[in-house]
This record gives C-alpha cells, sequence and structure tokens, in this order.
C-alpha cells in the first residue's frame, strides 16, 4: 500500500508532505497568477477622459501609453492614475479607429514600460491575466485562459470598415473600463489589449504583435496610420490537397466579395477565387494581406495569385488610399 496521505495526533487531522505535494497544481496556478498582476498592475493606468474612463499600458519608458481608440473617443487628453498613486496629464499622440489602438503620452512621471510580448505564439488554453480597470477599480485583476483565435472584430471609422483580424478571445473577465488594459501571459508580457466584452464570459483584445508595432510607429511619426486599399472580403479555406503540396501551404483566403469599382474589381480579382499569395508571400487569412497594405503599398503594383477555377491565375492589383472619414 502506499503511504498514508493523513495523518492523526491527538485527534487533529494533519496534512502530510505527499498530500500537500497534491495541491501544488492549484498553489502553482494562484502563485502565477499572483506574480503577473504584482508585475503588470504597476505599468497599467486608469484614464480619465472627461465623462468616460478606461485604461492604459505604459509601453515605452518615455511615459508613451497605448490604449484603445474608442476609449479615446475625441479627446485631446485626459488624467492617467497610476495604482501607486500618481496622476498625470496625458496628450494624445495618435489615433487608430480601424485597429482601435491609440498612444497617448504622460506629462509627468511614469512607472517603467511593461514588457511586451508576441500574439502570435499564444495557444488555446493558455493561462492569460487582464489587468485593467472596470467600473472605475483601479488596478482590477482577472485570470482566464485564452478560449480562443484567430478571431475577426468588425470597427468602423465613417463610412470605412475593416476587420481586426486575429483577436484574441479569453474568458478572463472583462467589463467597462477594462478597456485599455493589458492582456499578460504566465511569463507577465503584454499580449493584447483588451477592447471588447462581447457577451457573458466572453472578452476580446487586440493582439500585440508585428502589425500592432507598425501601427504604433505610425502613431508616433505620423498620428494616424495610413493604409491601402484594396476592396476585398474574405474567409480562410483549405486547399485541394494537391494545390497544398505544390504550394507549401495548407489553406488560402476564399474571396466571398469584391467590392464593385475597387481596385480588386479593377485588377479583375473574382468572388470564388482563392487566394493563394500577395506580394510573393503567403496567405492564409485575412491578415496575410492586410498586413502588407500600409503605406508603402498605396499606388504600387501587388501582385496577387489566386486558384480559379483549378489553375493558379497572378493578377496585379494597384491598391489606393484607405480613407477613413
Amino acid at each position: 500500500m502506499g503511504r498514508r496521505r493523513w495523518l492523526q495526533s491527538n485527534g487533529v487531522i494533519l496534512v502530510s508532505p505527499e498530500a500537500v505535494g497534491a495541491m501544488d497544481p492549484l498553489d502553482s496556478y494562484s502563485r502565477t497568477v499572483s506574480s503577473v498582476a504584482a508585475a503588470v498592475t504597476p505599468h497599467v493606468a486608469s484614464l480619465r477622459i472627461g465623462p468616460g474612463a478606461g485604461s492604459a499600458v505604459v509601453f515605452a519608458d518615455d511615459g508613451l501609453l497605448l490604449t484603445n481608440a474608442h476609449v479615446i473617443g475625441g479627446a485631446p487628453g485626459g488624467v492617467a492614475a497610476f495604482t501607486d498613486g500618481t496622476e498625470s496629464r496625458f496628450d494624445v499622440v495618435g489615433v487608430d479607429r480601424l485597429s482601435d489602438l491609440a498612444v497617448i503620452r504622460a506629462r509627468g512621471a511614469t512607472p517603467a514600460a511593461a514588457v511586451l510580448g508576441d500574439a502570435d505564439k499564444l495557444v488555446v488554453g493558455q493561462l492569460v491575466v487582464a489587468v485593467g480597470n472596470p467600473l472605475g477599480l483601479t488596478g482590477s485583476v482577472t485570470a482566464g485562459v485564452v478560449s480562443a483565435l484567430g478571431r475577426s472584430l468588425p470597427v468602423r471609422s465613417g463610412q470605412a470598415v475593416r476587420m481586426i483580424e486575429d483577436v484574441i478571445q479569453t474568458d478572463a473577465a472583462l467589463n467597462p473600463g477594462s478597456s485599455g488594459g493589458a492582456l499578460a501571459d504566465a511569463e507577465a508580457r503584454v499580449v493584447g489589449i483588451n477592447t471588447a466584452v462581447a457577451g457573458v464570459g466572453l472578452g476580446m483584445a487586440v493582439p500585440v504583435n508585428a502589425t500592432t508595432r507598425r501601427i504604433i510607429g505610425a502613431l508616433l511619426t505620423d498620428g494616424r496610420v495610413r493604409r491601402g486599399y484594396l476592396g476585398l472580403v474574405g474567409v480562410p479555406a483549405p486547399l485541394p490537397t494537391p494545390v497544398a503540396r505544390r504550394a507549401g501551404q495548407a489553406s488560402g483566403l476564399r474571396l466571398v466579395e469584391v467590392i464593385p469599382g475597387s481596385p480588386a474589381d479593377r485588377a479583375g480579382l473574382r468572388a470564388g477565387d482563392l487566394v493563394l499569395s500577395a506580394g510573393r508571400k503567403p496567405v492564409t487569412d485575412a491578415q496575410g494581406i492586410q498586413r502588407q497594405l500600409f503605406a508603402e503599398s498605396i499606388g504600387t503594383r501587388l501582385p496577387i495569385t489566386v486558384l480559379r477555377n483549378g489553375a493558379m491565375v497572378d493578377v496585379i492589383t494597384v491598391p489606393t488610399e484607405l480613407v477613413a472619414t
């Protein structure tokens, strides 16, 4: 028989070392969440913007913070408060409504920058910790898992509509005021900016990845993000096995709509085409095209290879500038 896990002394039940060991998984989880909370919370600010409120994350040591565009609205600035009691007025550096991201700069001292991670390395089921200021409750921490990856979140600026791709879905509790706060992994790296509460037990976060870093760079340089426009709507779709072997990829982007009169329409792309590559780079989802539609793409030739009626067809597109008014 194995060793007893419970010992009795003078009628008192004592927990043996083996029983303590059996509880380690829960203790380990708690220690991880507590460690992440302690590391990330000081870098998350509560924002007061007129009658509104939200959260932001310090991402550079010179007082720069990242938040959601919808948190900022049209305000030129506001007040950022940190959990150590310090407050600072801030000014808006740049806003990009089509990614729901904004950069602000504090006028006074701020905590050091949080460590940014890479959301592209996340896996479903991975532990994540959300830090923000829901309902004005500064420094609130919730934990959960990555429920799904690759979600799309529609955003609109005037007549322009764009899908934020690769959005992180989590069951970590989010509430009004959480927007703009940090979603961190078990190593306390910020992998997302909490952006929306989609329903009970369902939250979304804009991923922190290479595309996000390009957007931040554009906001710091120009205060806005210039994007190319093709006029495509597509969904990921598997490739036929022979094509997959030839192309070296398992999926492509099935075009479900080509906007009439758009650059894609003028180039000859059609609904039903299965996009394999853009700019000679593989395309497996909408992000594969969108990440190439920044300022440098405007007015330049962008070759797109599609599978049409069983044959590979090369189409030359010329993106125009996406106007978000």
